[in-house]
């Protein structure tokens, strides 16, 4: 595979940003084989874009011959409060998480934070370095990346260590490429801008689009937003542990409005996970409202919306049934045993 099917394979959906594509390239002609991050906390049940699209997402690096990590961030875990702030909740669901991502994504390699933490004696000398290039202020200002609002008067200080903690996990890890959703942007801005200054590596970052909720958006003063898909509310998007019949009946509820290509949460999932994972997709329906159809590429599929020729009770059906074929042989696999099922529903 050359360099420009690699970057093609990374580029994929749904990768929204690479900072910067230049040095994406670059990297590649002089590592075939970067090492990779992707960061996760540790707390609800996993569902459609936590486990499914992120992991595929992970999958198109490792086919790009990147050396892949999840590093289940046990203590950020804590430090935000997830899963009641308990360790010995976080410690057993952290056993579900790690064997979910090894069902979905066997290539790489699974890291706990606690585990580095205790492996690295240098990590917390490191971690005070890091901070003294950080202002009140700044930190702050990512506090977003935890969900977190820098206006929030009960932070406690426990929560100001997070960003810079996830900053020295990258560099801990020896990090070429740093991956997360576009909600973690701000962390990989902080670290571009701080390692130069303390000659650390600094990683190319590669941000992928939220998988988004199936609810129908909502309005600001000058656009509408989606939500993402949220492990506390089993409303707003499909969980692993749904059985068939449950993935049927909330797509059948998903808002999506005819001809409107704009925040169409059934568009997304079939642009990022079902094209990912099959190359055609088949629409079935009687011949009176044109008989089946079938699409190669997501772009064929989004036009005909459009254009009223597939109408929303058909791409529900259709998303529905492919949804099924995805995610059932996961949750067959994958134990979630009572004492963890009890331990993350007490959590919310």
């Amino acid at each position: 595979m050359d360099i420009t099917e690699k970057i093609d394979l990374i580029e994929r959906p749904p990768t929204e940003e690479v900072v910067t594509h230049d040095e994406l390239i670059e990297l590649f002609k002089s590592n075939s084989s970067p090492k990779h991050y992707i960061g996760l906390e540790i707390s609800g049940f996993l569902h459609l874009g936590s486990l499914i699209s992120t992991g595929l997402k992970i999958n198109d690096f490792v086919k790009a011959g990147v050396k892949c990590t999840v590093f289940l961030a046990d203590w950020h875990t804590l430090i935000n409060d997830k899963l009641g702030g308990d360790w010995e909740t976080i410690s057993k669901v952290s056993k579900y998480y790690q064997d979910a991502f090894k069902l979905v994504c066997p290539e790489a390699k699974i890291v706990l934070g606690s585990k580095l933490y205790e492996e690295k004696a240098e990590y917390w000398s490191e971690l005070v370095k890091f901070t003294k290039h950080m202002s009140i202020a700044r930190t702050m200002r990512t506090l977003t990346i935890m969900g977190r609002s820098e206006d929030d008067k009960k932070i406690d200080l426990a929560k100001l260590l997070y960003p810079a903690m996830q900053a020295v996990d990258i560099h801990s890890l020896d990090v070429d490429i740093a991956h997360a959703g576009m909600d973690q942007r701000k962390i990989h801005m902080l670290v571009r801008e701080i390692f130069p200054k303390m000659k650390w590596k600094v990683p190319v970052a590669i941000h992928h689009k939220l998988l988004p909720g199936l609810s129908k958006p909502v309005d600001t003063s000058d656009s509408q937003i989606l939500g993402k898909m949220s492990k506390s509310d089993p409303n707003s998007g499909i969980f692993i542990h749904n059985t068939d019949d449950e993935i049927m009946k909330k797509i059948s509820k998903a808002w999506c409005e005819e001809a409107n290509i704009e925040n169409n949460p059934l568009l997304e999932i079939a642009r990022t996970v079902i094209f990912h994972d099959f190359d055609e997709i088949k629409v079935e329906r009687p011949e009176k409202f044109g008989g089946n159809v079938s699409y190669t590429n997501y772009e064929q599929l989004e036009t005909d919306f459009a254009q009223k020729k597939l109408h929303p009770g058909d791409l529900k059906q259709t998303v529905g049934n492919y949804l099924v074929k995805v995610i059932s042989p996961i949750r067959e696999k994958l134990n979630l045993s009572e004492e963890v099922n009890d331990a993350i529903r007490k959590s919310f």
